[in-house]
């Protein structure tokens, strides 16, 4: 006789949600060309190293193609070891509302069970308060992760999946 434990043996995604790192706010140019600042520069590595030590098995990373949005995706690929030219850009999640962020998940490939994805406030605020996950972001921090599973063996249920909350982490966290 076989038992399947209640919690155990059930098929889970994972989505890791990731804020850009800081910014330069003094460059004067069109923002989708908006730079990393020497803050940002150093955050991102800082927190690939926090999400490597949680020991997921990342398979993709999705960015919005922004300059700030893509360098911080190519620093967390190069801590985590994964090939920046393996980084999956998609020009919608560039200050993109949580209909997109919807959309972009449920297109995922279903042979992916741990996907990051990197973009923007507002958007990326909103998109997690609306997950249903009883935790609450008021304003997602720059570099900023945010770890949740569903219920669903088909990124293509995505939006109506049970969600649950994993964690939470940003740079002036200090643990």
């Amino acid at each position: 006789m076989s038992y399947v434990l209640l919690g155990k043996n059930r098929p889970l995604k994972k989505l890791i949600i990731i804020r850009h790192a800081k910014s330069d706010q003094s460059f004067f140019g069109n923002d989708f060309e908006r730079p990393l600042n020497e803050r940002g520069k150093s955050d991102a590595p800082l927190m690939a190293k926090r999400l490597a030590d949680k020991k997921f098995k990342i398979d993709a990373l999705v960015s919005s193609p922004a300059i700030r949005a893509k360098k911080t995706a190519e620093l967390f690929s190069e801590t985590l070891k994964m090939p920046a030219a393996g980084i999956i850009f998609i020009s919608a999640l560039y200050h993109a509302s949580p209909e997109i962020f919807y959309e972009v998940v449920s297109g995922l490939p279903d042979e992916l069970d741990i996907v990051a994805v990197f973009s923007h406030n507002p958007g990326i605020s909103y998109f997690i308060n609306s997950l249903n996950t009883n935790t609450r972001i008021d304003n997602m921090p720059t570099c900023g992760i945010f770890g949740i599973t569903a219920a669903i063996t088909s990124w293509s249920g995505f939006s109506k999946a049970k969600k649950e909350f994993l964690f939470f982490d940003y740079p002036k966290n200090v643990f």
